[in-house]
């Protein structure tokens, strides 16, 4: 699955026996559609469809939520008990358009709940600038594996190709694997073997819920890049602990929000971030691995996959640009989408110029271009109104 004669366009086959067309997959981004409900819109379906006409093997929902009450955001959608399965299926029957599949990738937003839709809660409490918390009490933890085995299963009967669990870029699950996050000294905490058991129990419990033959992929952290978080060795143990399981992809990422933290930069090169944990991760497991992160340009990729690097290489922010690049790519035409340059880059200024895109290539918005000023205040005005809405409607719901 990993010698070198393999090439970008060759299918790959995951260990419960699907298989995926090529190498190419959209990555998980937060796409910011919802309307405040926790309910797939005509945007989503619109969205996803898109991507699946573009090319990409396998296209990934970010931030479905397992529960209502821990939001990363208003924007989001949910798969829980009240879940509108119409709605859903709407969605993965245009995202599995093409030949493409659209995998529900799984997540509780932990400590970096939005406030204004939900209640924030973590490992352990936290009260520092732009980030308070609450300490989950044991039972709550003991029953994250519950919801999430639900919410799997929610997504396969629903039509979803496949599942990621999200433990990556400083959510709940990453939140108990990371020191800086979790000081618990029951059975969640205190070393890293039993930081990572809540995550290990997740995936037992959501591979139960979905049998074997169905996909579950698993996003961690190459590294924090947080003085006193996790760093690469930590991961590299991390995946010698995955090896036991019954997964069938491990994405390969990085980065954590955590405000007043310091930052361990690492490298900023030009290359893709990651790709040397890839390799060193590749040495180590027989699962398939899919480096995201950085990976703008048909060398980059080709490159990750022949060299037995990764099996998959995610590319998100490069099909929010152009979406079609897979087919692109495909047909020989290998130049890279042009990235943005910006004037003023205001704190989450960036990340909500692409969120504005992706509104844009969804059909919420008419212009495309817009500078990353705007797109913040744009983005925190949509918020505003969907998170009043997302309080309302979920209010009688019992909490988590």
């Amino acid at each position: 699955m990993t010698t070198s004669t393999h090439s970008l366009f060759s299918p790959v086959r995951l260990p419960c026996g699907t298989q995926l067309p090529h190498r190419i997959a959209k990555a998980a981004m937060s796409d910011s559609l919802g309307d405040g409900d926790g309910t797939p819109t005509a945007a989503h379906t619109r969205l996803y469809r898109r991507w699946a006409h573009g090319g990409a093997a396998v296209s990934l929902v970010g931030e479905v939520q397992i529960t209502d009450r821990h939001p990363e955001s208003a924007g989001n959608v949910v798969l829980d008990a009240r879940t509108d399965t119409a709605a859903f299926s709407a969605l993965t029957a245009a995202g599995g358009e093409n030949g493409s599949s659209l995998w529900a990738q799984l997540g509780h937003a932990g400590a970096l709940t939005n406030a204004a839709s939900g209640r924030p809660v973590g490992p352990s409490a936290l009260d520092a600038p732009g980030l308070h918390a609450e300490e989950m009490p044991v039972g709550d933890v003991a029953r994250v594996p519950e919801l999430y085995a639900a919410s799997a299963r929610r997504a396969q009967l629903a039509g979803f190709g496949g599942v990621e669990v999200h433990a990556a870029h400083g959510f709940l699950l990453s939140q108990f694997l990371s020191p800086l996050f979790n000081h618990r000294t029951d059975r969640y905490g205190g070393d890293p073997a039993r930081r990572r058991r809540l995550l290990l129990d997740v995936l037992v419990a959501v591979r139960d819920a979905v049998g074997a033959e169905f996909p579950v992929a698993v996003k961690i952290n190459a590294t924090d890049r947080l003085v006193g978080g996790v760093d690469e060795a930590q991961s590299l143990a991390l995946i010698d602990a995955l090896e036991g399981t019954a997964v069938d992809l491990v994405d390969i990422s990085g980065g954590t929000y955590f405000p007043g933290a310091a930052t361990d930069a690492g490298t900023r090169a030009s290359a893709p971030p990651y790709v040397g944990f890839a390799r060193r991760a590749r040495r180590r497991t027989s699962i398939p691995l899919m480096l995201t992160g950085g990976v703008k340009t048909f060398e980059q990729a080709t490159a990750i996959v022949n060299s037995g690097t990764a099996d998959v290489v995610g590319l998100a922010r490069s099909l929010v640009l152009d979406p079609d690049l897979p087919t692109r790519w495909r047909r020989g035409d290998t130049t890279a989408p042009a990235f943005p340059r910006f004037d003023e880059t205001p704190e989450g200024g960036v990340t909500a110029w692409y969120t504005e895109r992706i509104a844009h290539l969804a059909g919420l918005r008419d212009d495309p271009v817009i500078d990353a000023v705007r797109a913040r205040d744009d983005l925190a005005r949509r918020d505003q109104g969907r998170a009043e809405r997302w309080r309302l409607t979920r209010a009688s719901r019992e909490p988590m």
